[in-house]
């Protein structure tokens, strides 16, 4: 019964900010092994946009580093996404991933991603 929603997409100018939040349900966020931000822009790949592991550490693809911070509320069971400094380019799909294993069977759930569209 995991779910992953994501919630605070939208319209943004660029040079803009905006924060998207993934509130998880049915298992803590701090038991995941790694919580991600992936995005998908009409036509690519997805990509990875950040991850937090389970100690903390986290990492972004060189493009967001400086802008944008990966963070966990442990209150709201919830990983955020702080953008900054947006730009056209930024224009995806943002998903939010869990990732987990238990007795050697892994895990990897999605949510359902969130609209974020960079323009004037």
């Amino acid at each position: 019964q995991v779910q992953l929603v994501e919630s605070g997409g939208g319209l943004v100018q660029p040079g803009g900010s905006l924060r998207v939040s993934c509130a998880v349900s049915g298992r803590s966020i701090f038991s995941m092994n790694a919580m991600a931000w992936y995005r998908q822009a009409p036509g690519k790949q997805r990509e990875l946009v950040a991850v937090i592991q389970r100690g903390g550490s986290t990492r972004y693809a060189d493009d967001m580093k400086g802008r944008f911070t990966i963070s966990r509320d442990n209150a709201k069971n919830t990983v955020c996404l702080q953008m900054n400094s947006l730009k056209p380019d930024d224009t995806a799909v943002y998903y939010c991933n869990a990732q987990w294993v238990v007795d050697k069977y892994e895990y990897d759930y999605w949510g359902q991603g969130t609209q974020v569209t960079v323009s004037s």
